[in-house]
């Protein structure tokens, strides 16, 4: 279905209508009634979601399941002050910032200042690192600061929503395309850091808890209802030491699991 969508005419066609976000609002509307609950069984069970692992709770709706909340015992956070740590659950690529660009997939370019509508703090990110974090329906969908910081406001940038999926990457610039949304942190470890909120096909919203606010390593940012979707976190040049074998695998476009929580890089 997405090889037709995203590589054919009429596909392209249809492609108006799936990623006007007026569809995922109505989407969302229908998954957060209470008829909705009839899917959560199909949902686990297609995508192998235990709820062994989530804290005990009765679903109201579809979107209550499908952001429910993990045993904190089973997302441990790493607390070295010199780890920075992954924000979420997904598949990650890591690419350098060079020129003022990012090359997540062969065919396509993105400026930072494309992704941030903001020139001069993209040029604050020069020769620094672009963590890219993917997520599908059967990950978890709540995510966390990567360390302690001072946090500013957040910006969104409405857009369109495409899948995420590779297939999409390589026909269409979906990160400059989609919906978003950015702060800045401060952080105490790492200098600043840039984390981005990237809405997907029917994931309209994204629910970011804070405002400017102090925060703390680990503790929830906020989470996407329904589809898949994805994080970048941008960190400025000699922050943050990344293992080379990620970039390598970047390069033969393989994506690195990870775990909210867990090391992703040391400080550089």
């Amino acid at each position: 279905m997405l090889k037709f969508l995203y590589e054919t005419c009429v596909g392209r066609a249809a492609l108006k209508i799936l990623t006007n976000p007026r569809l995922s609002v109505f989407c969302g509307e229908m998954l957060d009634a209470s008829w909705s609950r009839i899917l959560i069984p199909f949902f686990l069970k297609k995508n192998h979601i235990s709820l062994k692992e989530y804290e005990p709770k009765r679903f109201e709706s579809f979107n209550d399941c499908f952001c429910r909340k993990i045993k904190r015992k089973n997302r441990p956070v790493d607390f070295n002050p010199d780890h920075l740590v992954s924000p979420c659950d997904g598949y990650l690529s890591v690419y350098p910032i060079r020129q003022g660009r990012v090359l997540p997939v062969k065919q396509s370019h993105y400026r930072v200042a494309d992704l941030l509508r903001n020139k001069e703090l993209a040029e604050e990110f020069e020769g620094g690192t672009c963590y890219v974090f993917r997520l599908c329906v059967h990950h978890y969908h709540r995510y966390c600061y990567p360390d302690n910081a001072h946090k500013e406001g957040n910006t969104f940038i409405p857009g369109l929503l495409h899948t995420v999926r590779p297939i999409a990457l390589r026909n269409v610039p979906v990160f400059t395309e989609n919906a978003r949304e950015y702060t800045l942190l401060h952080t105490e470890h790492f200098g600043d850091v840039i984390q981005m909120e990237v809405g997907a096909m029917l994931v309209g919203r994204i629910r970011n808890l804070h405002e400017k606010a102090c925060v703390r390593r680990g503790q929830e940012k906020g989470y996407f209802e329904y589809g898949g979707s994805t994080i970048i976190l941008m960190v400025k040049k000699d922050a943050v030491s990344v293992n080379p074998k990620w970039f390598a695998a970047t390069k033969r476009h393989i994506e690195i699991p990870v775990k909210q929580g867990q090391c992703i890089g040391k400080r550089g």
